[in-house]
């Protein structure tokens, strides 16, 4: 896989990494590995699959191509009475199996130019997110795609999951599913034309149930929602496709310094959106959100995101070479809290650590109710986004615990799997692909959630490496 080569002008600014060498290269076999070495002891009340999505191109794109164009392939560790098992699959996509028959790429990446009018422009490759609905692990696309059931612990691609034929449109990453409910909220963005956002229910018996317009002034890059108990909090904020450059097919994205961000909160039982303004900025993931009331007796509610406060360079990266960037983004993020007032509609925001992280997660159990436990990985000090070791923030007390994966070493999202019968917010693990860029033999480390500054009481060792990927997700065994 090769990157585009960018004009004179553009080439200072940006980071033009190789995606298909070292720790990102693709692998090619899908395998099947039982009874995997393990160096300490897994805990047996820990019973699932910890499973991770990744671009793992099957056939190398025409023209310049982006780490994004890769085919989702999902690497995953079963975990069963103290012994684990490894197994990849390629998610089997429309666009794949079209690829399959051809014998080749047939659709250009994401830095090529596309048909305006094109209604299927980009190429849907499920390899962005995975998320654990009505005991359905599902892949998902971070542009809004298909989703993709896939059989656990196998990892097989059951099908497309259109829910009964009640899903109209797309399901973009990072939808959220209410523990207390059993709904998944999701959207739906579309940079191309109007309307750019929707909002959805899938219910718990598994029917898209509602699905409504947002309206938005200009394409945004939507990519993650957050809900509480009575609203869904939408981030419209001013990292734009540039619609110019999308009218002659062409993708890219422009910061509107001069124009405010909004969050918004839409009831959940239905009716509009209500905006509150903050300073211009931008979130790739949110953590958790959650009803409350201040010291005044306002109601309030807490989102809690890693924020980025200049997602688009300005300064060539050799004056900032600390700030690692993926073609023309600036991934600068650190963990962030607004305060939103209903009385007064104000927004009040607060940076809670000056360390860089991003891809947080927390206790999804907890998902929209209040809470202070996350997991964050930390980003190296590198020129491509990597994570060198992982925080554990307790944002009540404002304290925090940091394991590092150690020299040479670089890994993947964390994941929170709870304790089965646990009542407390932190206690259960954390999960996390890591591997040696020496060796390239990676592994999956198991961490006291309560303790991970003492680092992984298990590693069980995998027989392959496993790429730098996206997002992960713990899926359960039933009790």
């Amino acid at each position: 896989m090769t990157t585009a080569t960018p004009s004179a002008s553009a080439r200072p600014l940006m980071n033009i990494a190789r995606y298909d060498e070292g720790v990102y290269a693709r692998v090619d076999a899908e395998r099947t590995d039982e009874d995997l070495q393990i160096e300490g002891e897994l805990p047996r009340e820990l019973r699932g699959t910890f499973a991770q999505n990744s671009p793992n191109p099957r056939f190398t794109p025409p023209g310049a191509t982006h780490w994004f164009d890769g085919d989702g392939m999902v690497h995953g560790v079963f975990i069963e009475n103290g012994r684990a098992s490894y197994r990849n699959r390629y998610v089997q996509t429309a666009a794949l199996r079209a690829d399959l028959e051809a014998g080749q790429a047939l659709r250009p990446g994401i830095m090529e130019r596309f048909q305006p009018g094109d209604p299927s422009p980009d190429r849907d490759t499920a390899n962005t997110d995975l998320v654990w609905h009505q005991g359905k692990l599902l892949a998902l696309w971070w542009l809004g795609g298909q989703p993709v059931h896939l059989r656990v612990p196998e990892l097989d691609t059951v099908g497309v999951e259109d829910f009964g034929g009640t899903l109209k449109g797309g399901l973009a990453a990072h939808p959220k599913v209410d523990p207390r409910t059993g709904e998944l909220i999701f959207f739906d963005y579309n940079p191309y034309r109007a309307p750019f956002l929707e909002v959805g229910v899938i219910s718990p018996e598994g029917r898209c149930t509602s699905r409504q317009v947002i309206e938005t002034p200009s394409p945004a890059l939507f990519h993650d929602i957050a809900i509480t108990e009575h609203y869904t909090v939408l981030l419209d904020l001013p990292m734009v496709w540039d619609p110019e450059r999308l009218a002659r097919g062409q993708r890219r994205v422009r910061f509107l310094r001069e124009r405010p961000g909004r969050i918004g909160l839409l009831p959940r039982a239905g009716g509009e959106v209500r905006w509150f303004e903050v300073p211009p900025c931008y979130v790739y993931h949110t953590i958790n959100a959650f009803e409350g009331v201040n010291r005044q007796g306002d109601p309030t509610v807490t989102l809690l995101a890693c924020r980025i406060d200049d997602p688009i360079p300005s300064l060539p990266h050799s004056e900032e070479p600390e700030v690692p960037r993926l073609e023309f983004l600036r991934l600068d993020p650190y963990f962030y809290r607004w305060t939103l007032n209903l009385r007064t509609g104000e927004a009040q925001g607060e940076q809670l650590d000056d360390r860089r992280t991003e891809f947080p997660r927390m206790n999804n159990d907890r998902l929209g109710q209040p809470t202070r436990w996350s997991w964050h990985p930390r980003i190296a000090p590198a020129p491509t986004l990597l994570f060198d070791g992982c925080i554990a923030y307790d944002s009540e007390s404002s304290s925090s615990a940091a394991h590092s994966y150690g020299p040479g070493r670089v890994g993947g999202e964390t994941v929170f799997a709870p304790r089965p019968g646990a009542t407390e917010e932190n206690d259960g693990w954390v999960l996390v692909f890591v591997t040696d860029r020496r060796t390239e033999r990676s592994e999956l480390q198991v961490l006291d959630a309560r303790d991970v500054a003492a680092g992984p009481i298990a590693r069980v060792l995998l027989p392959a490496r496993v790429p730098v990927g996206f997002h992960s997700h713990w899926a359960p065994m039933p009790a």
